[in-house]
């Protein structure tokens, strides 16, 4: 009799933890689909390195350095965030979360922007600094479609909803185009340039503006011009007209 309540015990713990690790693994097979998307859940505690957000059914890990810049959670409080990975361990299933991938901003377009969701409009390329400034490339397949003034919306009303969601950060909306020397022009944006000498072997290009358009074409610190090189893949040598 001491044998039989021993092995049902056994048994019944052995029937436990292989239930526990069925239900982790069911968990890890849900998330690990929604790597690339965007998920809204609550911080529920923190530590030196991380929040950690209530799904509902597990906790995500989000870490400070995936934060946008000096950006803050209170307990409780509601957090929209892109789930840049799933992994499994001996603990079950950790999903860890970002909000400055540039990803997040992309999902956040095709939340928000029709045109983008539903295919009319596509995203060639981003390029962004969290919490401060992010260009996006953008085209269209059909002439009947203005892909710029799509994700702009009418008085900046659907760019200034994403831009709300980032704190703030200022967003720009560039015309993709094949040509290379038009495109590095767009991603210039705002400023205007004069000339664009490309090197397309070399990946380089060499962009000349006027004299009062040598700030704004470099940027705060260099951010316009880093920026668009990072969105066209192009190396951008920013000279004024009178240093010719």
């Amino acid at each position: 009799s001491d044998f039989g309540r021993i092995a049902a015990q056994t048994a019944k713990q052995v029937i436990t933890q292989r239930i526990r690790e069925a239900e982790k693994l069911v968990i890890f097979k849900e998330y690990e689909q929604k790597v690339g998307d965007i998920l809204i859940g609550v911080v529920r505690r923190f530590d030196k390195r991380c929040y950690y957000v209530d799904l509902g059914k597990i906790e995500a890990i989000l870490p400070y350095d995936e934060l946008i810049l000096k950006e803050k959670f209170n307990l409780n409080s509601q957090v929209k965030a892109y789930v840049t990975s799933v992994e499994m361990s001996n603990k079950g299933p950790f999903i860890y979360l970002s909000r400055k991938h540039q990803g997040f901003l992309k999902r956040l377009l095709e939340l928000e922007i029709p045109e983008i969701y539903e295919g009319l409009v596509e995203i060639h390329n981003i390029a962004r600094e969290a919490g401060f400034r992010s260009k996006i490339a953008v085209y269209s397949k059909s002439e009947d479609i203005d892909p710029v003034g799509s994700c702009i919306g009418n008085n900046g009303f659907r760019i200034k909803a994403i831009s709300k969601q980032l704190h703030n950060e200022k967003i720009d909306i560039i015309k993709w185009s094949k040509e290379i020397d038009e495109f590095i022009v767009n991603s210039l944006n705002p400023a205007k340039v004069l000339k664009v000498l490309v090197n397309e072997e070399m990946k380089e290009a060499k962009v000349i503006v006027a004299d009062e358009q040598l700030s704004l074409a470099i940027g705060r610190d260099g951010q316009n011009v880093r920026l668009a090189a990072k969105l066209t893949g192009f190396r951008i040598d920013i000279k004024a007209f009178s240093s010719l």
